[in-house]
């Protein structure tokens, strides 16, 4: 294993949690190995693991993204890194005002909702 490759599960884990990178692993085939790798290697090794910005802030950029580029699947998953990185409900909903006016109403009224929905997912496991 790389040294990037074991920075971005050590990141992956700080950020999305055990239990997701646990389950994420133990779905992980031969097919998708190469991809799994590619990600964790960029995205959480380099990307997630700069220290250039705060990880609040990388929250904020990923789902103000991933609404914008309408790949809502993943918007979960960051609502509920969100808990890790520092992101405030406020912090998510200027994010996404900021893709209602950018990138369109639409997308950041449906990426609203799965924040609304992930939220009170999250306060009813909590309880």
């Amino acid at each position: 294993m790389s040294d990037r490759h074991a920075a971005g599960m050590k990141t992956r884990r700080e950020v999305l949690g055990d239990a997701h990178v646990d389950r994420a692993e133990a779905a992980k085939t031969d097919l998708d190995r190469p991809f799994q790798d590619l990600i964790t290697e960029s995205a959480w090794g380099t990307v997630w693991a700069s220290d250039a910005i705060s990880r609040r802030e990388r929250s904020m950029l990923t789902l103000a993204l991933l609404a914008a580029t309408g790949n809502f699947e993943e918007i979960p998953m960051h609502i509920r890194a969100t808990a890790r990185t520092g992101a405030s409900k406020r912090d998510v909903m200027e994010a996404f005002q900021h893709v209602a006016i950018y990138a369109g109403v639409p997308r950041a009224n449906h990426a609203i909702k799965l924040a609304k929905q992930t939220y009170l997912e999250m306060e009813t496991e909590n309880d």
